[in-house]
């Protein structure tokens, strides 16, 4: 069963969502605090690097699975044009109503 994005209950974490969804860079810049951080699978990584290769440039999509931790922590299929669709968890670490750093990996 897939969550409605509408059901997120972190607004943030619903904004970063949104905009990776839609591939919208500035809404997803806008959601991120400056100085912002992430890793994939323990590993930290650039985050404008792997957002435009991940994301942007292979059309990155989030299903929602589940929601946890005050809405700071997901389990997605994630898909784009490079990987295919995987199971993916996500969490969220947000200040100041933005998302100060994300880690990722495979579920």
């Amino acid at each position: 069963m897939t969550i409605p994005l509408d059901k997120l209950t972190d607004p943030a974490v619903r904004a970063f969502v949104a905009a990776l969804n839609a591939h919208d860079r500035d809404a997803f810049r806008t959601a991120l605090v400056d100085g912002a951080t992430m890793s994939d699978d323990g590993s930290e990584r650039d985050l404008d690097d792997w957002t435009d290769k991940e994301i942007f440039s292979s059309r990155g999509h989030m299903e929602i699975e589940s929601v946890k931790d005050g809405g700071h922590a997901l389990v997605a299929r994630f898909r784009n044009d490079t990987w295919g669709e995987m199971r993916t968890r996500w969490r969220f670490v947000v200040e100041g109503g933005k998302v100060a750093r994300f880690e990722t990996g495979q579920a």
